[in-house]
């Protein structure tokens, strides 16, 4: 059975709840999914106990760290993480922190471009969830400012937009670091993304065990080529849709890009291989 290995909840940038999230990936037909939220782990134990119940869903604890280099925003995933691991939750109080922070100095840019939009009402709409851009969007799209997501992107909140406003992040390396100390296997997030596939043999160089070959976002060619690049390195090769919910926004469905069996087998052999050293 096909596996969805990155997937948002409303714990980050998600819509759907953990719970409701195993549904749908219930009715998709998967029996692997991974929760992967950004920078933040609280929706895994709801999700697990929620895979259980439904008896046939397993859940791969994960989070995807947004990292900070010279020239690009690089997205590392980590798979079978001890979410529960005390360094890895200070880290993420540091870095979830200033997103609570960075809502404000976002509005703050708003407002000196004429619109009206405060902290409470962005932070009202991720509830208990890590704040970050996508909720400025869906606040700005409420307001009625812009009709979607790729316009609040586009007009105000892209990297090179009037209103964008960095946060604390680790680096690649700290990333990968982190995931092997508390257990998990690294891989690069949708690289066609990053766009600095010259940096992979330096990923791989702290520890870099994967890439997210097969990813919504990218076309045949690149996943052909980043296929070839997992072969050439000796990469575990990994895949999902990058849902964020039934309605947030984006025409991602869950499953709609999944991971063949034989991949995930190489994924969890390479986690049991690691727990027996």
């Amino acid at each position: 059975m096909p596996a969805d290995l990155h997937i948002h909840s409303n714990f980050s940038d998600g819509i759907d709840t953990p719970e409701e999230i195993v549904g749908l990936a219930k009715k998709a037909g998967l029996n692997t999914i991974a929760l992967t939220d950004h920078d933040v782990v609280d929706g895994i134990e709801r999700a697990q106990k929620a895979g259980e119940i439904a008896g046939i869903i397993e859940v791969i604890p994960g989070i995807e760290f947004t990292c900070e280099m010279p020239n690009a925003e690089v997205h590392i995933l980590g798979y079978f993480i001890d979410y529960k691991n005390s360094k890895l939750k200070t880290v993420l109080k540091t870095i979830q922190d200033d997103r609570v922070k960075r809502i404000g100095r976002i509005c703050e840019k708003l407002n000196g471009l004429g619109i009206n939009l405060k902290p409470e009402e962005v932070l009202a709409i991720s509830g208990s969830g890590v704040p970050g851009r996508p909720h400025v969007a869906r606040a700005l799209i409420k307001k009625g400012i812009v009709s979607n997501f790729k316009e609040a992107f586009i007009r105000f909140l892209d990297n090179k937009a009037p209103a964008f406003v960095g946060h604390y992040r680790l680096t690649p390396v700290e990333a990968i670091k982190l995931i092997i100390e508390i257990g998990g296997i690294a891989v690069f997030a949708h690289p066609a993304v990053s766009n600095c596939d010259d940096l992979i043999p330096d990923f791989i160089k702290d520890g870099l065990r994967g890439i997210e070959v097969y990813y919504g976002g990218h076309n045949y060619l690149q996943t052909k080529k980043y296929l070839a690049l997992a072969k050439k390195y000796g990469l575990l090769v990994t895949g999902g849709s990058d849902f964020h919910g039934t309605n947030s926004g984006r025409e991602v469905k869950l499953g709609d890009t999944y991971l063949k069996d034989e991949y995930l087998k190489e994924l969890k052999d390479e986690h049991l291989r690691r727990n027996k050293s």
